[in-house]
């Protein structure tokens, strides 16, 4: 239907477009503060970008990517996400050659055809980081301090860290030849899918949503078990150095994150419901899989607009509490307009948020569209006002009025 938008998608306006704004004023703010710089990638980027970066054997790409061939013949994919594009423009840039490590921050829409949710739609928008140069894991307790920062500016209580390590080249092998080992034990209990997924990506059985599978793998290997030295000392690190920072985690051995391209460090902040509010994790060898020769270690985050407001809400946090204007103008007759349209005009330019009457409402008409806009103060300009230079300033939550210069309006509403 023309009047009704497609399934999986919302328009954003009134009192919860205030409050999305608010979270990212939030979110840009922490940037501004570990010095993150902003970076916009296009919507859609060539197919293979998401195929070779994302993992071929994942959800995202075997079921949830809006794909189509353009007229050119090329295959394009509106992202599902924001990772791989900011790889892709760290390499086709040349960031590399900037001072690293390049910390980048975006607020995107993303695209995804999955059944819509709490939180979750088919358009949604992320607020994602990454930082890419370094294999420090001081990297990922940039990502994480950030966050909980930004929980705790939001007023969520219900979120906790969960953290696992899931190796690299040096010991997934190791790992992996384990984790098929049992699966095999259990194969014919498998879906079908994760009985294709087993031997070519055996860690995306671990990520399977069908209650059977979830059930099986419960009793699999760990994969914090089966760590080489370097990913265990960069994992015990990051521990320490959240324990020193007093911020709490968990060790969750289940996650693994439904992407491929994630090495060592994975992590969720999860409520008590199992809700995830955001994830993330290192990425050592994205840069690599997508650029063929530049390597660059690197971690990120990324974080649904949709499901901040959705744990808002649940929380019952109000974030926009007075939606309030600082001055409405009230007009009474045609020969005032232009001089009452002058005041509105300065004041604005002051900075400060004023409205007037446009449909030619009688005053008191006026008086109760201004008690409905929650202006803080209000004034009726009529000739007798532009005449003498002076009119009567009321404020609206006293009911208080002063008779002030037009231009001495400013000093009383900006008190």
């Amino acid at each position: 239907m023309i009047t009704q938008a497609p399934r999986g998608t919302a328009d954003w306006f009134g009192k919860r477009m205030s409050t999305r704004t608010k979270v990212e004023e939030i979110a840009r703010d922490l940037c501004r503060r570990y010095n993150i710089k902003e970076i916009i990638t296009p919507m859609f980027e060539h197919t293979v970008l998401f195929q070779r970066g994302v993992g071929e054997t994942t959800d995202v790409v075997q079921k949830e990517m809006y794909s189509f061939v353009d007229k050119g013949g090329r295959g394009i994919t509106l992202k599902p996400e924001g990772t791989a594009g900011a790889m892709r423009a760290y390499c086709e840039n040349k960031l590399y050659s900037e001072p690293q490590p390049v910390k980048m921050f975006y607020v995107t829409p993303a695209f995804r055809y999955e059944k819509p949710e709490s939180g979750r739609l088919r358009q949604h928008h992320q607020f994602g980081v990454e930082i890419v140069g370094s294999e420090n894991p001081i990297c990922e307790v940039e990502l994480i301090t950030l966050i909980s920062t930004f929980i705790n500016k939001i007023g969520l209580k219900d979120a906790k860290l969960h953290l696992n390590s899931i190796g690299d080249e040096n010991c997934k092998p190791v790992y992996n030849k384990a984790l098929v080992s049992y699966l095999e034990e259990h194969k014919e209990c498998l879906c079908p899918t994760c009985q294709e997924r087993m031997y070519k990506n055996p860690l995306r059985v671990l990520d399977c949503k069908e209650e059977g599978c979830k059930k099986i793998v419960e009793n699999a290997p760990r994969t914090i078990d089966y760590l080489c030295g370097d990913c265990k000392n960069h994992f015990d690190t990051l521990c320490s150095m959240l324990d020193s920072l007093g911020i709490p985690y968990e060790v969750d051995t289940g996650i693994v994150r439904g992407l491929d391209y994630y090495t060592k460090t994975v992590f969720e902040f999860v409520n008590s419901e199992g809700f995830t509010l955001c994830g993330g994790g290192r990425y050592d060898n994205l840069v690599h899989e997508i650029d063929g020769k530049e390597s660059a270690p690197s971690v990120g985050f990324g974080m649904g607009i949709e499901r901040i407001l959705y744990f808002l809400e649940k929380e019952g946090i109000d974030l926009v509490k007075d939606e309030s204007i600082d001055l409405f103008v009230g007009i009474m007759g045609d020969g005032a307009r232009t001089a009452a349209y002058k005041t509105i005009y300065d004041l604005r330019m002051k900075g400060f948020s004023v409205e007037t009457d446009c449909l030619g409402r009688s005053v008191k008409a006026q008086m109760k569209y201004a008690n409905k806009l929650n202006s803080r103060f209000s004034v009726i300009v009529g000739d007798d006002e532009v005449a003498s230079g002076k009119c009567r300033l009321k404020n609206m939550e006293t009911g208080e009025e002063s008779e002030v210069t037009f231009e001495g309006i400013a000093d009383i509403i900006g008190m």
